[in-house]
């Protein structure tokens, strides 16, 4: 029997697209969340170990921002403890890991696009539970590609898309944070470009390859907005294409005016350079993308 790319957060944004980029490159077992719980250790040990995989995708994390702060034991499970279980596990079976991790890992401070070799300073829980991951990933001496996205959204699940798509719909005015920086990036590239680094490393066994090549990257959207300008191209875009819009303003405020219980980074914005010098991969810029997505 052909030992299975085990899939993990199979029925998230990123997961759910994975299902489909991954499957020429094996057997795709995607898992959902009753399927496996990252939050037990031993079992999911266990349950790789029976599984024998031939290579493990992770696409599962604790994604509630604001509820980690005051949630910290499971996030720290899911994000920090279990990747460090699901690399050393790769390790044991001389198999590659993937991993996913966020621009939440800095504290947006920075004047430019992050890359990979800046220091992480996370602001919040979230974002220290992901840090932790990352390095239970490369501590583990396990081949594996750590891809850092931001941003993400899709046509499905819970995401800044779908909640202006219904609010532009009730409302006649919106207000948005228009001083936090980002690259929107639709979750439908970033399982595509994983599948076209993963093909170009052999996959499914692409240990060899990940082990000289892998590591940590950067994979985002080109180009450059705000969380205001993400609204104001998505109501353009429903406008254009004579969806039913209430909304008649998109009012841009600060911060400031939007309180939540984690702080966010100002500058999200994740320079690509890296992957693509190494696997030339690139996403488009992030208008395209949503262009893409909408008219899906």
């Amino acid at each position: 029997m052909t030992a299975p790319i085990l899939l993990f957060g199979g029925n998230g944004q990123v997961g759910w697209e994975l299902r489909r980029a991954l499957a020429p490159l094996g057997v795709v077992r995607a898992l959902e969340r009753g399927d496996a719980d990252l939050a037990d250790g031993g079992a999911l040990r266990r349950f790789v170990r029976h599984e024998r995989p031939s290579l493990i995708v992770n696409a599962a994390a604790y994604t509630a921002v604001d509820r980690a702060e005051n949630d910290a034991e499971l996030a720290l499970a899911v994000n920090a403890k279990a990747p460090g279980i699901l690399a050393e596990e790769a390790k044991r079976l001389d198999i590659a890991l993937v991993h996913y991790s966020t621009d939440y890992v800095f504290d947006g401070t920075a004047g430019r696009p992050y890359t990979e070799d800046d220091d992480p300073a996370p602001l919040g829980v979230y974002g220290e539970s992901k840090m932790a991951g990352e390095r239970a990933v490369a501590d583990s001496g396990c081949a594996h590609l750590i891809l850092r996205t931001s941003w993400v959204y899709s046509l499905r699940g819970a995401n800044f898309l779908l909640t202006v798509r219904r609010l532009s719909g009730e409302l006649e005015e919106l207000r948005i944070v228009d001083d936090q920086y980002g690259a929107p990036t639709w979750s439908r590239m970033i399982a595509e470009a994983t599948a076209a680094v993963l093909a170009r490393c052999g996959a499914p066994k692409a240990t060899g390859i990940l082990a000289e090549r892998g590591g940590l990257y950067h994979l985002t959207a080109s180009g450059k907005t705000s969380w205001h300008g993400f609204a104001e191209a998505i109501v353009d875009w429903l406008r254009k294409t004579r969806q039913p819009v209430r909304c008649k303003r998109i009012r841009p405020i600060p911060t400031s005016e939007y309180p939540t219980p984690a702080k966010r980074p100002a500058n999200s914005l994740l320079d690509g350079t890296k992957l693509f010098e190494t696997f030339d991969v690139a996403l488009p810029d992030w208008r395209e993308q949503l262009n893409l997505c909408l008219e899906g």
